[in-house]
């Protein structure tokens, strides 16, 4: 039986297809190496090209997801395209750099003439654009670190900010229960109040806050000589302030006294955060960006106070222990306003700085650093306490009782401007200033006076240690005689000679400066008087 004719044709129509498929392959094989031959004869053209003119920025990667319309429009605004790689019409004209980012500028060249064509000039960068979160990060830093940080300001500026957004952050969380328990005590929320009565109550409670800040101002001077410890201390009078507000929740019949009382104590307090602000913001700038810090740092201030506002609104919606929260804010506060101001470097000597430098040097025989004088420093000091163990500029019935005092120990200060002396009944070290006083003298003056002291005291503990050795019940209190008193005053008059320029040229090369006027001198001075008669 013969082969049917369809099965025929099916085989040759397999055979078609094969022969089809491997002359495609062979023409496909022949195709690729055309082209790979191609690739390699262009690339080596082009290497060619590009070795012969001035380097072009490569242009950023592409994604391989990119469409051929994207990447020709990327490589546009570029200003890369292909025909001006092939070309080498580009020449790199000059480099820019902003905030750390560098943009090259190309401009196109007339093959013909040889010069460059008009508006041809192009931006090609060389970094890829910024992430989100950068960008993000960027904004932030424009508002809360002054330009050019951290090279425009000093080391200690991060500390300071840190803690000084601490303060604000619980101050703000504050403010909320304090508002809140003023308002219910004036009787807006219970309704306890005619309208009127409750507007003049909060108006004369304002009135007296204004009065207050008033009459403190006349105490400006000593923003400047005890800085930090005026800063602490009206920090230490804001929280009085707001535990004065809430303790009107207590007793809401005398609304009116307390509240003008916390609010005379508050504006004192912001006073003195005001007055004390400046200097301590342009001891941490650098050049003449004072403003800029100023700014940051009261954007960041807010930033905090805004932040504790709205947690402590969410935690005032659970209704807790009034006292218990405001004991936690409150020790919150007044830790971060007391790391805030031992975080301030100071370049300049007051009273307490001068005392730390001082013992120092009499002690080691090295001025401390910028850094340990005030880390040293005594913040928790009340400047209106008057019981420093060195006074300088006092009147002459204060450092003086015995007469035969005075007349002894004034020929050892002849040829200076000044006399130290001693008052045991007191126990304080007491420099006189002559009227022909100068700055250097002054100076000199209450160097001299805690030398002086130094001597004492080791006299003093010598002296005590001995009488305890020998009978501790028969004498609690060590008096110098008069005797022993000029002896360590013509002693001190030696070491102060011979020590104290040394003293002020390493206080100087340690960065310290120093002026009589932040020592707070006395207004007395001592006049020349006729003794002939």
């Amino acid at each position: 039986m013969a082969t049917p004719p369809p099965i025929k044709l099916k085989q040759s129509q397999a055979n078609a297809t094969a022969q089809t498929l491997t002359a495609a392959a062979a023409a496909s094989s022949s195709a690729s190496h055309d082209t790979a031959r191609l690739l390699v004869r262009e690339t080596l053209r082009i290497s060619a090209n590009l070795a012969s003119s001035p380097s072009i920025p490569a242009e950023p990667p592409l994604s391989l997801a990119d469409s051929p319309e994207s990447r020709s429009l990327n490589r546009r605004r570029l200003g890369l395209v292909e025909e001006e790689y092939v070309n080498s019409s580009l020449r790199l004209i000059c480099c820019e750099e902003i905030d750390g980012r560098r943009w090259n500028y190309v401009a196109e060249k007339d093959a013909l003439s040889g010069t460059f064509k008009k508006n041809s000039i192009r931006a090609l960068t060389l970094h890829s654009p910024q992430a989100p979160v950068e960008d993000l990060m960027s904004f932030v830093r424009s508002y809360v670190v002054p330009e050019g940080f951290p090279d425009s300001v000093i080391p200690s500026y991060v500390p300071y900010m840190t803690w000084r957004a601490l303060k604000h952050f619980f101050g703000g969380a504050m403010g909320v229960f304090t508002t809140q328990t003023l308002l219910s005590s004036v009787g807006v929320s219970r309704n306890r109040a005619t309208p009127g009565a409750v507007a003049i109550n909060w108006i004369l409670k304002d009135g007296a806050g204004r009065v207050g800040k008033m009459l403190f101002a006349r105490q400006g001077k000593k923003f400047d000589y005890d800085l930090k410890q005026l800063r602490f201390t009206g920090d230490l009078l804001m929280e009085l302030g707001a535990g004065v507000e809430l303790a009107t929740a207590a007793v809401p019949h005398l609304f009116l006294p307390l509240a003008c009382a916390a609010n005379v104590v508050k504006n004192v307090a912001a006073v003195t955060s005001t007055s004390t602000r400046t200097p301590i913001y342009k001891a941490f700038a650098k050049g003449e960006n004072i403003g800029d810090v100023t700014a940051k740092g009261e954007c960041v201030g807010n930033i905090a106070d805004l932040l504790g506002t709205g947690m402590s609104i969410m935690i005032s919606k659970r209704n807790p222990s009034l006292v218990t929260t405001f004991a936690l804010l409150s020790c919150g506060y007044v830790f971060s306003s007391y790391q805030e101001v031992k975080s301030v470097v100071l370049h300049t000597l007051n009273r307490a700085r001068f005392t730390v430098a001082v013992d120092s040097f009499l002690k080691t025989g090295r001025v401390p650093s910028l850094q340990e004088g005030n880390l040293n420093e005594k913040i928790l000091s009340f400047p209106w306490l008057k019981d420093k163990p060195v006074v300088l500029g006092p009147r002459f019935k204060d450092a003086f009782q015995d007469p035969g005092v005075y007349l002894a120990v004034e020929p050892l200060f002849e040829k200076e401007r000044y006399i130290v002396t001693y008052n045991p009944s007191k126990g304080k070290v007491y420099a006189l200033l002559k009227d022909q006083a100068k700055s250097d003298d002054i100076l000199k003056a209450a160097f001299h006076a805690h030398v002086l002291l130094h001597f004492v005291q080791s006299s003093n503990e010598s002296r005590s240690s001995a009488q305890k050795q020998r009978d501790y019940n028969n004498y609690s209190d060590i008096v110098l005689t008069t005797t022993d008193l000029e002896a360590h005053i013509s002693e001190s008059c030696k070491i102060v000679s011979k020590s104290y320029g040394i003293f002020k040229s390493k206080a100087a090369e340690q960065g310290w400066k120093m002026s009589e006027s932040l020592l707070n001198p006395g207004r007395a001075r001592l006049c020349a008087s006729d003794k002939s008669g």
